[in-house]
């Protein structure tokens, strides 16, 4: 079962997907959306957690300019849109979903941050930030060691797991982002697993793009996933 639902961030009403499992487990997930908003495809892998038992939300980050969602050929706009998105921004709209779930007695510790693309980057931002939070999973999440909003420098503040699923074809993360992320989580004592995809480039699980999506590592990244966060979120 689907709903909208509104929470009030420091900068405003932000409008929230949730998708609610039949049978709850305790357990809950921010789905981060891509570059293109909460569209269709967002809010089908919050189904899919929510088949699993996580209660999904999906804020619509993009609250702050009006936009909600663009289709998948306005590339240049969404990269306009996810660029003036920082870090501060991230924290307060993931605190709010945070808070909400709180409210309806999921604490932050069996909760994770999960996110695809920009998502990625905001997912891994969130866990620099939110020492509470109980996992976060990226999904080719560019800008995390290098560009404007580069938050590789505060991986000494992780405290939650981390899994990252990269495609090896991927140009937007290339090998030396892949090493610096690896050495940087490691020197800080972070655990983690980052996984690199061969005849894999970026969105490789995003099945609304049949043109990048690749079956096998999808099917490998969401299997991974599962067995992380039911360790993580034991």
């Amino acid at each position: 079962m689907s709903d909208l639902i509104t929470l009030d961030t420091a900068d405003g009403p932000m409008n929230v997907h949730v998708a609610r499992p039949a049978t709850p487990s305790g357990r809950a997930v921010i789905v981060l959306q891509e570059a293109f908003g909460v569209n269709a495809h967002i809010k089908d892998i919050a189904r899919r957690f929510a088949e699993r038992g996580f209660l999904a939300l999906a804020p619509d980050l993009f609250h702050r300019t009006g936009v909600a969602e663009l289709p998948y050929d306005r590339h240049t706009d969404a990269v306009g849109l996810i660029g003036a998105i920082g870090v501060d921004p991230i924290v307060a709209d993931v605190t709010a979903c945070l808070d909400h779930l709180a409210e309806q007695g999921i604490d932050a510790d069996k909760t994770a941050a999960t996110g695809f693309c920009f998502g990625g980057r905001a997912a891994f931002t969130a866990a620099t930030a939110l020492p509470g939070l109980g996992a976060a999973v990226v999904f080719y999440g560019p800008g995390i060691a290098a560009g404007p909003h580069a938050v590789l420098d505060r991986a000494a503040s992780i405290t939650a797991p981390l899994l990252l699923h990269v495609g090896a074809d991927d140009p937007t993360i290339p090998a030396e982002h892949v090493n610096a992320i690896d050495k940087a989580l490691a020197d800080a004592g972070v655990a983690f697993t980052q996984h690199v995809y061969p005849e894999a480039g970026h969105a490789f699980a995003c099945d609304a793009r049949p043109h990048m999506f690749r079956a096998g590592p999808a099917t490998e990244a969401w299997e991974r996933t599962w067995a992380f966060l039911d360790g993580a979120l034991a």
